[in-house]
């Protein structure tokens, strides 16, 4: 980026402003320079003597937005414009579903309901968008997650994998990053609801009738194949947490509405 795009306005406050009041302002220096993420930020002295804040507050600011992935720091380089992820979502999202497994298992289960309910909605464009070669990647993870839990063995990557390749060929960013996110929600969670071996495997089987319903261009049976898909960690909650206590909205027989 050139010197001049980095030029900062040195319109002083009358006032020092403080904690939120620079991280807006930085915010705001952002957007007004139209900026993406990998550009270069003002050093912290320019930043200082822009918004007239003291190099105290404009150093806690830039942690604050960099635990927001919104600036990153590269130690001997400078402070850049962050990749805007989700990972704050994720750490929040993962802590409190860890805190609720001491309780009643609620925020796990709605994060079950989520993906449910996105995955169902967004069942007939994955038809439409998912083609030939996308499906043969599919059946590929899927069977080897088959036998990956046949063997006792863990197919934390191949999941992932697996339903961020559903998302993605639908074009939208935003769906790809909310499916990412709440997918790490679960997979932090989950070694903690001690899941029985049999319901992995389950699980895992899940995957390719899911492909199965993909390649027949079968929106109903596809609503139903993500449904069971999900049908052995949300028993696993209800076990755990008895009498409804988890909260759930979404049985496994359910199944939402298409998005239009």
């Amino acid at each position: 980026m050139s010197d001049e795009s980095r030029a900062v306005p040195m319109s002083v406050a009358a006032s020092r402003p403080r904690g939120s009041d620079v991280v807006a302002q930085i915010k705001q220096y952002i957007l007004d320079q139209r900026l993406r993420p990998g550009d270069l930020l003002p050093t912290e002295s320019e930043l200082t003597a822009a918004i007239g804040a003291s190099r105290t507050s404009v150093r806690e600011a830039i942690k604050s937005l960099s635990a927001l992935d919104i600036v990153e720091v590269r130690h001997g380089h400078g402070s850049y414009v962050g990749n805007l992820s989700m990972n704050a979502l994720v750490e929040s999202l993962a802590f409190r579903g860890l805190l609720s497994t001491g309780t009643d298992g609620k925020v796990m289960a709605d994060v079950v309901d989520i993906r449910q309910m996105l995955e169902q909605g967004l069942s007939p464009l994955m038809i439409e968008t998912l083609d030939d070669i996308e499906l043969a990647n599919l059946r590929e993870l899927a069977v080897r997650m088959r036998r990956l839990a046949m063997e006792g063995r863990p197919y934390v990557d191949e999941d992932r994998a697996f339903h961020i390749r559903l998302m993605r060929a639908i074009g939208n960013d935003l769906v790809v990053q909310l499916t990412e996110a709440f997918w790490q929600v679960q997979a932090r969670v989950s070694p903690t609801l001690d899941v029985e071996p049999s319901d992995w495997l389950r699980t895992a089987e899940a995957h390719e009738e899911i492909v199965d319903a993909l390649t027949a261009r079968d929106a109903d049976r596809l609503r139903a194949a993500f449904a069971v898909h999900y049908d052995p960690i949300r028993r696993t909650i209800a076990d755990l947490y008895p009498a409804g206590e988890a909260g759930s909205t979404t049985s496994g027989a359910d199944t939402v509405e298409e998005v239009s």
